[in-house]
């Protein structure tokens, strides 16, 4: 679109260009020639730029060397100057437009209409350097977005590989606890006691098909492909399921005491599934890493809020042992912290258990 324009604005305006002056050559067929070709040659502009700009720049110098007017010819070098420096990175498209540039000053030296001396310049370095800026301005604008963009994309992307990792390391390191406490269990008695030892293969049957069917769920809604598979299909862990939770647990050998107050309620999801992996994640690292196999979990429902807390005697009274936060409870906080609530993890004031505690808004 833009070549016809300049051609039709070229042909259209020579008459008026070719009355202001006497001093310059009369446009001719010849000079209406090349006022169409150099505005016809920008078609090349976003394919070829180089091209178009030293077909454009010869054009030009030539018609107006030929003492032919001034006039919107110059507005074909700008186009092709200002592709140019849109689409070419900043050496060669500026090294082109100072070729392009010595181009044009050709003509000072016979154009009869050209200002004097050095004053000619002014206006030939005008009709390159601007729309070179504007060009590289463009450019500049352009990639900055597309880095920012790709920042972005990049930080979206690091924040679902984590949140997958999050989700993989809860539900298989929970499966995996429950299972090695219970392989445990049956390798020490399957001489002494083998029909305990098969409860406990009973238990990690059941632990290890628990686990991958939540994993199947968990990896069913990030997979686009299997939106409507049964798995996708499968209920999001939540507080509803606490009893199985707490069952699991009971089963790895550890007792758990578990009390709800408050009246239970619907919680919205993104918040159901917090306070669920909260314990679920607490849960396994008593199963994993105390010594002390008891737990205490509480859930309160208090008006726009459910708070939580596990407790397990992990340190001896007044051991006031340091805490530093695993990858398990900084993901547990990094869940609260998303849905606008806290989580604290670590020895209790009197020293006498850890525990961690979490408030998490209802409304979100």
């Amino acid at each position: 679109m833009i070549p016809g324009v300049l051609v039709v604005l070229c042909l259209v305006s020579a008459p008026f260009v070719d009355a202001l002056s006497g001093i310059d050559r009369g446009l001719d067929a010849v000079g209406l020639a090349m006022l169409v070709a150099v505005g016809a040659v920008t078609v090349l502009r976003r394919r070829w730029p180089m091209t178009a700009l030293a077909l454009v720049a010869a054009g030009t110098s030539g018609y107006l060397a030929l003492a032919y007017p001034y006039g919107p010819v110059m507005f074909s070098l700008a186009i092709a100057v200002y592709a140019v420096a849109r689409a070419t990175r900043l050496l060669p498209a500026a090294l082109a437009s100072l070729g392009a540039l010595a181009l044009l000053s050709a003509h000072l030296l016979t154009n009869p209409a050209a200002l004097p001396g050095t004053e000619g310049l002014i206006p030939a370095v005008a009709w390159v350097a601007i729309p070179f800026t504007l060009g590289l301005a463009r450019r500049l604008v352009a990639e900055a977005g597309a880095r920012e963009r790709a920042e972005s994309d990049r930080r979206l992307l690091d924040t679902e590989r984590l949140r997958l990792a999050q989700e993989v390391h809860d539900v298989v390191g929970h499966g995996l606890a429950a299972i090695q406490m219970q392989a445990d269990i049956a390798l020490h008695l399957r001489r002494t006691r083998p029909a305990q030892a098969g409860e406990a293969l009973e238990a990690i049957s059941r632990a290890s098909a628990e686990a991958l069917a939540e994993l199947r769920t968990t990896l069913a809604a990030i997979a686009p492909s299997e939106h409507d598979s049964p798995e996708s299909r499968a209920p999001t862990p939540g507080l509803a399921r606490l009893d199985d939770l707490v069952a699991r647990v009971s089963d790895a050998g550890v007792t758990v005491d578990a009390a709800v107050t408050g009246t239970r309620r619907p919680l919205p999801p993104s918040v159901d599934l917090a306070a669920y992996r909260v314990l679920q994640e607490s849960l396994t690292n008593v199963v994993k890493h105390s010594a002390h196999p008891h737990a205490v979990v509480e859930v309160g429902f208090r008006p726009g809020i459910v708070r939580l807390r596990v407790a397990n005697q992990d340190l001896a009274p007044g051991s006031g042992g340091a805490h530093v936060d695993g990858f398990g409870i900084a993901g547990m906080r990094r869940r609260v912290a998303h849905v606008g609530g806290r989580l604290t993890a670590g020895p209790a004031p009197d020293g006498s258990h850890f525990e961690v505690r979490a408030t998490i808004p209802t409304e979100v």
